[in-house]
């Protein structure tokens, strides 16, 4: 038996010429949050009277292209309806995602996309295959905009008859936009809240929330699965991140139920049925809409904890939502369940799950918290006067871009909200995706040493 060389092994890879996709994604979210600022600055943009500094332009047009929602001015109040057309703008290009924008509009002008290209929009879109990503584009551009025209729809009496027939189309739109992209923008100072007892405004925001945080290639596989001719089966991913989905709501609704049945600050004094409306949208906005019908700031600290692990684990992988996403936590607790009985590999209807998954997901989870941690703890630094869990609840609304908050974003210190501005960027793009865009391409060669197992845990 020949000993084992403790020579490194050389491995060969090629070099790489031009950007990244995690780079070209990078710079495409930095170019738009600069321009947003931009125009957001404009006098056009501000209502008559308003006063929006750099720093307020900067931390709103963050905050829409990042769909998070956290404001420190008042959307409906100190932006013109310009400036409030060009949120939604911001919100829909962050959602759908820019290089997927830049897609559609090559698209529509003829030119073909080379295979670089198609591997740039398949990593934004947190696709499986390069192959057919074009088609995917199409599919998810038609469902976005026909989604959302519902959606306006079906707001738009109940808006109308608030607001006026002209206002409150806008109103339906900005919403409708909003909720699919899981922004939580709104043009309303208290949000949704006046809305709290109403059925059919809950039902179609919550439904736009849920469709937006699927993720686009979940979406597209049950359109395919259900309604075309030759029915495609449903994939591994989009499995855990229906069945995700479904046990955090169950179980965010009945948690929520238990600690905040009786509390006269934000059910206690709703008639039953409003009570449990009221609990599904606090159990859903979280993961990340940013929408909601009750005031934050009243409900216990147990409620408050529960809803920051919400919007630490956020929506399904290439939707709209943030956090470190739905299908890495059910791999991670999963695979730990796993490991922790002896079953090696984590096993799912019927497939296995490699365990490099698992190791990602465990990467991505401890980079997210390491990020938020460092945030928390510059804040405290900073604003430390606020409270700790205001601050914490805070912090990682803006890494998940959910958009909750107790009501002390705006009340932060400069050096405060652009560590907020921070957050809500790297929390868009992922901390890995950030990580790896900082990399440069790799050299032609690099070693790999022999393997050696530790001990851990």
């Amino acid at each position: 038996m020949e000993p084992i060389s403790a020579e490194p092994v050389v491995a060969f890879r090629t070099r790489r010429r031009g950007w990244s996709p995690a780079q070209l994604i990078v710079l495409s979210f930095a170019a738009a949050v600069a321009a947003g600022t931009v125009i957001l600055r404009l006098p056009i943009a501000h209502a008559p009277g308003a006063d929006i500094g750099w720093l307020e332009a900067l931390f709103t047009a963050t905050s829409a292209v990042c769909v998070t929602g956290l404001i420190v001015v008042d959307t409906g109040g100190d932006f013109s309806p310009v400036g409030q057309a060009i949120i939604a703008i911001l919100i829909q290009m962050g959602g759908l995602g820019i290089l997927t924008v830049g897609t559609l509009l090559a698209l529509v002008t003829g030119r073909r996309l080379g295979f670089r290209e198609r591997m740039n929009v398949q990593t934004q879109l947190s696709s499986l295959q390069v192959g057919g990503v074009v088609g995917l584009v199409r599919r998810i551009v038609v469902v976005v905009l026909g989604v959302e025209l519902a959606g306006a729809l079906l707001l738009y009496p109940r808006m109308a008859a608030a607001d006026g027939w002209g206002p409150g189309a806008w109103q339906a739109v900005f919403h409708s936009v909003s909720a699919f992209n899981n922004a939580g923008f709104s043009l309303y100072a208290d949000s949704l809240t006046r809305y709290v007892g109403d059925p059919l405004v809950n039902v179609v925001i919550l439904a736009l929330i849920v469709l937006g945080g699927l993720g686009f290639v979940v979406v597209v596989n049950l359109i395919a699965r259900h309604w075309q001719a030759q029915r495609a089966p449903l994939s591994l991913h989009t499995k855990i991140a229906l069945s995700a989905t479904a046990l955090l709501i169950g179980a965010a609704t009945v948690l929520l139920l238990a600690l905040e049945w009786t509390n006269p600050r934000t059910l206690g004094g709703l008639p039953g049925p409003v009570r449990v409306m009221a609990t599904l949208f606090q159990a859903i906005t979280p993961r990340t809409a940013g929408f909601n019908t009750v005031d934050y700031a009243e409900m216990q600290q147990a409620t408050l904890l529960v809803t920051i692990l919400l919007m630490f684990i956020g929506g399904n992988p290439g939707s709209t939502a943030g956090g470190i996403k739905t299908v890495t936590f059910f791999v991670l607790v999963g695979s730990a369940w796993s490991l922790s009985r002896g079953r090696g590999e984590l096993q799912l209807f019927n497939r296995r799950v490699p365990v490099q998954t698992a190791v990602r997901a465990g990467v991505i989870t401890l980079s997210s918290f390491m990020v938020v941690s460092a945030g928390l703890i510059v804040l405290s630094l900073t604003d430390g006067e606020l409270g700790l869990l205001r601050l914490a609840f805070e912090t990682f609304s803006a890494f998940g871009t959910v958009g909750l908050s107790m009501g002390i974003t705006a009340d932060l210190s400069p050096a405060g909200k652009l560590v907020i501005v921070v957050l809500m960027f790297i929390g868009r793009l992922g901390p890995l995706t950030l990580g790896l865009a900082l990399v440069e391409a790799p050299p032609e060669r690099r070693l790999e040493y022999p393997a050696e197992d530790v001990v851990v845990g």
